[in-house]
């Protein structure tokens, strides 16, 4: 299969991602830390969880999970798993890793959201790690009516935020969409009920960007734990769950074409799964 070259934008000096006056504040360095530790300490254990027996039984209505940034579908399994377990029905973004809001990441994961809402009939509930969550947020805000809620994890939607992972962000951003498009999808809530789940001992983004203003059909709800691990803990499952079984929007799948952020160009980026290899000779994946 041919794949066109990406066509990379120059980075951006004046992101309004990221802040850049000292208003908010990045995680501590201590924060940092612990979240290599506890990386490191729950990865096999992350691999063998199963659900709390004492959770109640899902209404079998569609789950969409999104990554964070440089993970995959690979490293969400178990707590797909888990849901699925309850009767959810459970799948990832199918777009390999993340590595930001590229054209294809959105144009894949829009699709398959409709599809999911297609396929069963229902709305979809979106729950997205980090970076996924802000992914999460635009695509409810373009398509509501796919959309019963959203559920957010340590997603640093309300911007600017401040991140130790800034730089590798930035290094990605030619391959990204449009900034401003971005901002533009989540510069308000999504029209439909959100949960946002964060720690206070982040030390990947600022825990005050991950938060929304308290309203009727906004919840916050703080959980101790680290950035990184905190799909496998226990408290992060009971509180989803919890939120799964609360009504959604209640508004009925329209199907009408999945929105895009603009038709890519014919050099624009489109690779269904960024763990290819692009041979920039030929302009054929390799595996």
């Amino acid at each position: 299969m041919t794949l066109p070259i990406a066509k990379m934008r120059p980075r951006r000096a004046d992101s309004r991602m990221f802040d850049r006056g000292g208003r908010v504040a990045p995680p501590p360095w201590r924060d940092v830390a612990r979240e290599a530790g506890a990386l490191v300490l729950d990865l096999a254990r992350l691999r063998r969880r199963a659900a709390p027996a004492s959770l109640p039984r899902g209404d079998g209505h569609p789950v969409l999970v999104i990554p964070a940034l440089f993970s995959s579908d690979r490293m969400t399994r178990s707590f797909r798993n888990q849901l699925a377990a309850l009767g959810y029905r459970v799948e990832g973004w199918g777009t390999g890793i993340n590595i930001g809001p590229t054209q294809s990441a959105w144009d894949i994961t829009a699709e398959r959201l409709r599809a999911m809402a297609s396929q069963t009939g229902q709305s979809v509930t979106i729950i997205g790690h980090s970076l996924g969550g802000v992914l999460a947020r635009a695509l409810a805000s373009e398509r509501p009516e796919l959309v019963r809620r959203v559920i957010t994890i340590c997603s640093p939607f309300r911007l600017p935020t401040a991140s130790r992972l800034e730089p590798l962000y930035r290094m990605l951003s030619p391959w990204h969409i449009d900034e401003e498009v971005l901002l533009s999808r989540i510069a308000a809530p999504p029209p439909i009920p959100t949960t946002a789940i964060y720690t206070r001992r982040d030390g990947i983004v600022a825990w005050s960007s991950c938060i929304d203003t308290p309203v009727p059909g906004r919840e916050n709800v703080a959980i101790d734990g680290a950035h990184a691990t905190i799909l496998g803990n226990p408290e992060t499952i009971r509180v989803v769950v919890d939120h799964l079984t609360r009504p959604g929007s209640g508004a009925a799948p329209s199907l009408k074409p999945p929105a895009s952020f603009g038709a890519p160009e014919q050099s624009d980026i489109i690779l269904a799964n960024p763990l290819r290899r692009l041979d920039l000779r030929t302009r054929e994946p390799r595996d």
